[in-house]
């Protein structure tokens, strides 16, 4: 009998990359988002009445990997009406900068901002595969936003008969 030395590669060393540190450093920077969301509510809701606006209304629709706003109305009581060319401070933080940024917005870009954080915040991917779509609403006078989603998805259903 002949002896034959083993052909598989030795084991790869363990990963020098630390995913609980990975982990925490992602969950201390939603901290940080999250914390910074009342105060960019407040100044959007604030503006929103200076302006006479009451209430915003934002649909969305998504599927197949892509997904967008679909329009943004601001509304004072029953009657549609143009947002106004104010600018608020909409504080942000940067992928490569842990300071806080204040920059410069108008009302209806912060609206579509907020918009897209609470929807990958509650329903992160609902532009992926079969989509969905749905409508903010951005009650000033409340100061509350109310979100409304609906999501697809495709479904298959077996029936087996014997006859």
């Amino acid at each position: 009998m002949t002896l034959t030395e083993p052909t598989l590669t030795p084991p790869m060393t363990p990963s020098s990359v630390d995913m609980a540190q990975i982990f925490a450093a992602h969950a201390e920077r939603a901290a940080r988002i999250d914390a910074l969301r009342p105060g960019n509510k407040d100044r959007l809701f604030d503006g929103l009445m200076a302006a006479g606006i009451t209430h915003v209304t934002v649909t969305f629709d998504g599927a197949g990997d892509s997904g967008q706003i679909e329009s943004i109305g601001a509304w004072s009581g029953e009657t549609a009406v143009d947002f106004p060319a104010t600018e608020i401070e909409y504080a942000a933080l940067t992928w490569d900068d842990p300071e806080v940024e204040m920059r410069q917005l108008s009302l209806e870009d912060v609206v579509e901002q907020l918009a897209y954080d609470f929807l990958s915040d509650t329903h992160g991917g609902w532009e992926n595969n079969d989509g969905a779509w749905g409508e903010f609403c951005f009650d000033a006078a409340a100061r509350c936003i109310h979100l409304e989603f609906n999501e697809r998805y495709t479904s298959s259903e077996l029936f087996t008969h014997d006859f």
